[in-house]
C-alpha cells in the first residue's frame, strides 16, 4: 500500500458556519467517492481557507461525518493578491493501492478554476 496525497478545493458564498460545514462535508464525501478510500485508510487530512473565512473550521465537517480519529489540522491560506476568494482547500494523506496517476483531485464550484487541468 502507498501513502498518496488527494488535493480537494472548494468554495463558500458566505462566511457562515452553515455554509463551510456544508461545503467541506460535500468536498470530503466527493473526494472519498471518486476515490473509493474508507475513513481507516486517511493518514491525515490538511485544511487551509482564505483569510475571508472565519467562522468555522472545515475538520468541524470531517469530524460530523466520523473522522473523528484522523488527524486534522487547519491553516490559513497566504493572501495573494487577486486569488479567489472565500476558498477551502484540503490535502489528504490515503494508504491505497492506487497509482498516483489513478487519483482523482477534486475541485468544487468556483474552485474548479484552480486546477481546469484536473477537471473532467
Amino acid at each position: 500500500m502507498q501513502l498518496r496525497g488527494i488535493r480537494g478545493a472548494t468554495t463558500v458564498n458566505e462566511d457562515r458556519p452553515e455554509e463551510i460545514l456544508r461545503a467541506t462535508r460535500e468536498l470530503l464525501q466527493q473526494m472519498q467517492k471518486e476515490n473509493a478510500f474508507t475513513v481507516e485508510e486517511v493518514a491525515s487530512a490538511l485544511f487551509t481557507v482564505t483569510a475571508d473565512i472565519r467562522s468555522a473550521f472545515p475538520a468541524a465537517a470531517a469530524r460530523a461525518i466520523g473522522w473523528d480519529k484522523v488527524p486534522l489540522l487547519c491553516f490559513q491560506e497566504i493572501e495573494v493578491p487577486d486569488s479567489l476568494p472565500r476558498c477551502i482547500r484540503v490535502l489528504l494523506h490515503v494508504n491505497t493501492e492506487k497509482s498516483q496517476q489513478e487519483i482523482k483531485h477534486i475541485y468544487l464550484k468556483a474552485a474548479r478554476s484552480l486546477r481546469r487541468d484536473l477537471n473532467r
